[in-house]
């Protein structure tokens, strides 16, 4: 995973912050602090984060694609623009339908 320098103050094109890679998972931190942190992922079409839970809650905004979030064995399909809230210690996975962005938000 790597680190992003974000300048406070100037704005952030959050899509176009990370790349898609062929057949892979990308992931740059944007944030790290004790409070909390800011994600972005960017997924291949067929990849995904198999299910686990957080001790937090997890809030994903998807930037770009199509993706479909299983959250306590209900699924939900998100598209670019939707923001889905994961609660605490429910089981949840990620899966990219076509290329997939997002941005995970995990404030503790």
């Amino acid at each position: 995973m790597s680190t992003i320098k974000i300048e406070t103050g100037k704005p952030l094109a959050l899509s176009t912050s990370i790349e898609y890679a062929s057949g892979s998972i990308v992931s740059k931190t944007l944030l790290d602090k004790p409070t909390g942190t800011l994600t972005l992922f960017a997924f291949d079409a067929g990849q995904g984060l198999s299910e686990h839970t957080s001790p937090y809650d997890a809030t994903v905004q998807i930037l770009d694609g199509e993706g479909v979030l299983t959250i306590g064995g209900k699924t939900v399909k998100a598209g670019a623009g939707e923001l889905i809230i994961m609660p605490a210690n429910v089981p949840h996975d990620v899966q990219a339908e076509t290329p997939f962005k997002m941005m995970l938000i995990m404030i503790r």
